[in-house]
């Protein structure tokens, strides 16, 4: 009865229970947790990206990858993302996003089997020279089309001051982008979207493939920026022109850029959004709705694709980052060091 009634949530038959909510089941602690993941339909297993440089999976206690001898960790610098490809079930391919020990981007492929990654087999997939230590970007998502999208920075400081218009706009630069490369294959990264300032968390809408993007904020606006499948191509999101709805660099213009769906005042206590995942558990009363949160506020928060914005009655001090494992369920992590999923209770 239980499945039939899930089975009818997931299509809209009928509503959630009104008595129905969500709340946080810790999974596990770990040290300065940014990002949770899992292979394309692994239903067993959760990986955990400590900033310093291991993967963790949840309930194990060897790392599945220690690379922390190649890692700059500290404020926005560190390991801070993974990706599996969508053969990593046969290939045991995946990827990493880190700060190397020259303060440096790399992209980096890895080989597994099992439990364990193999350090040896790693292989660089992109080098991004950056001069600062901060708005590192970092995330790694496949997208529909097979493909591996690159979250990047603007290259940090304060209000992009590198060059005449900052990289963000700058079509030559990769930072302050989305990139989109074929790991396998090589070749340069081409720019996907550009005019970001920091997409330290970006998703994929597992079912209709929409892109959401949590572009992090200079000194007062945080924004959540949503664009249709596809339409993510060639968009600019309007960094450093503007910051959220509001105008930054008096004078320079972002040309039919996309506004972002969702901005949020630093005056309300924000300071770094975390940007989530639409919910697709179909055990979540949540779901349609994509959650996301703030690093400084903590507080849970859903939205609509048309932007209607709840406050949730949960709290996640530090918030660091939200994940999805192989089955659709969605994860929140703190940066002090508990990870929670997000559970119907």
């Amino acid at each position: 009865m239980k499945r039939l009634l899930l089975t009818l949530m997931a299509f809209g038959a009928i509503a959630a229970p009104a008595q129905a909510a969500v709340g946080l089941k810790k999974v596990g602690t770990f040290a300065a947790p940014v990002y949770v993941t899992a292979p394309p339909e692994d239903r067993s297993r959760v990986f955990v990206v400590e900033q310093a440089g291991t993967i963790r999976i949840i309930g194990r206690d060897a790392p599945f990858l220690d690379i922390t001898a190649n890692v700059t960790s500290g404020g926005e610098q560190g390991l801070l993302s993974m990706a599996f490809a969508p053969d990593y079930a046969t290939s045991g391919l995946f990827y990493v996003y880190f700060t190397d020990s020259s303060a440096d981007q790399q992209v980096v492929e890895f080989k597994a089997s099992g439990d364990v990654a193999d350090p040896a087999s790693a292989r660089q997939v992109l080098l991004m020279e950056d001069d600062e230590g901060n708005h590192n970007g970092g995330q790694l998502q496949f997208g529909p089309d097979g493909r591996l999208y690159i979250g990047t920075g603007d290259g940090g400081g304060g209000g992009d001051q590198h060059g005449s218009r900052g990289n963000a706009q700058d079509r030559k630069s990769l930072l302050g982008k989305i990139l989109r490369i074929d790991p396998k294959a090589g070749g340069l990264p081409e720019i996907y979207s550009y005019g970001l300032r920091n997409p330290w968390r970006f998703s994929f809408d597992r079912e209709t493939g929409d892109l959401w993007i949590g572009d992090v904020g200079q000194g007062e606006w945080e924004e959540i920026n949503f664009v249709r499948k596809g339409k993510g191509k060639g968009a600019n999101f309007g960094w450093r022109p503007f910051e959220g709805n509001a105008r930054f660099a008096p004078g320079e213009s972002a040309k039919g850029h996309v506004k972002p769906l969702i901005t949020q005042s630093h005056g309300k206590g924000n300071c770094s959004i975390t940007g989530g995942y639409m919910i697709r558990d179909a055990a979540l009363p949540w779901r349609g709705r994509y959650v996301f949160g703030d690093f400084c506020r903590g507080v849970i928060q859903t939205a609509t694709p048309k932007g209607k914005v709840t406050d949730r009655k949960l709290k996640v001090e530090s918030l660091s980052t939200f994940g999805e494992d192989g089955r659709g369920r969605v994860y929140a992590a703190s940066l002090n060091g508990p990870v929670y999923r997000l559970v119907n209770r």
